[in-house]
């Protein structure tokens, strides 16, 4: 009897995993993780709240029970092997926030439910290989970073000695030169910063310039060649993979059919010697 309850146990154990595998599955839950994602973003308007607000309650307490439904279906199904998997990790650290009281000293804990919009990440497979190829971007990343800070406390320095005089409100100290060539590597209102030095010390233009130059169009992009490289990596570790799966299942199925025609084989020539 046990030993046929163990196999009725693993038996209902494969539906289960192979339940929580199928594709109309994995949709219908990237379809609950979408839904409570606009309902959260639609309880921050205080109109939609107070008109609809137990309604987006209900349906932010279903989505959570779908979800603790969904984890507990993939323990049961994989067992410790569902914690060898990182996005299975993460699914659950967002779940269980979300589990947590947002009452009391915790009702800040209330902003973090929108959290749960992140787990389309994890069931997406197209974006789970956006972020590998960034996680694995990472080290050639870091390398970058390190050059860009260089580059932006040299600049901080040279500007601090050249300006400060002639424009105290943005170059008058370290700190505030750092922060001012920070928003002038983004972009964002350099132009009047420059303009107003230039009144001053009409050369200006030139630091500015070659500042621009190094560190957006330089630097800042080497960070798009990195990812875009470590992408192009994934992709094509995947498609070999995918090659060799195919291949293997190829050469599999091959093997079958050689069996079978062998097996044939020896039925004819036992009923010729018959």
């Amino acid at each position: 009897m046990s030993a046929q309850a163990a196999a009725a146990g693993a038996s209902f154990r494969e539906r289960i995993r192979a339940l929580v595998e199928q594709n109309w599955f994995q949709y219908f839950i990237i379809g609950v993780i979408v839904v409570n994602a606009i309902t959260l973003g639609l309880e921050t308007d205080d109109e939609v709240q107070a008109a609809y607000g137990g309604l987006l309650h209900i349906i932010d307490s279903v989505a959570l029970v779908i979800f603790v439904v969904e984890l507990l279906l993939k323990l049961y199904a994989y067992g410790l092997r569902f914690f060898r998997d990182p996005w299975n990790v993460f699914d659950f650290i967002i779940v269980g926030i979300a589990l947590m009281p947002a009452s009391g000293d915790l009702s800040v804990l209330r902003a973090l439910r929108i959290l749960r919009a992140l787990r389309l990440i994890s069931a997406v497979p197209s974006m789970r290989r956006v972020v590998a190829a960034l996680l694995s971007a990472l080290p050639g990343m870091a390398s970058i970073i390190t050059l860009l800070g260089l580059v932006l406390y040299v600049a901080s320095v040279m500007g601090t000695k050249l300006f400060a005089e002639s424009s105290p409100e943005y170059f008058g100290s370290l700190g505030k030169t750092l922060f001012t060539l920070f928003q002038v590597m983004t972009m964002e209102g350099w132009a009047d910063i420059a303009r107003d030095i230039m009144k001053v010390q009409p050369w200006a233009w030139l630091f500015f310039l070659g500042f621009i130059l190094v560190s957006t169009f330089t630097v800042l992009n080497l960070f798009i060649a990195v990812v875009v490289n470590a992408m192009q990596e994934n992709v094509a570790a995947d498609i070999k993979h995918e090659q060799e799966a195919d291949a293997a299942e190829a050469h599999g199925e091959r093997e079958l059919i050689l069996k079978e025609i062998q097996a044939l084989r020896a039925e004819l020539q036992q009923l010729r010697g018959r």
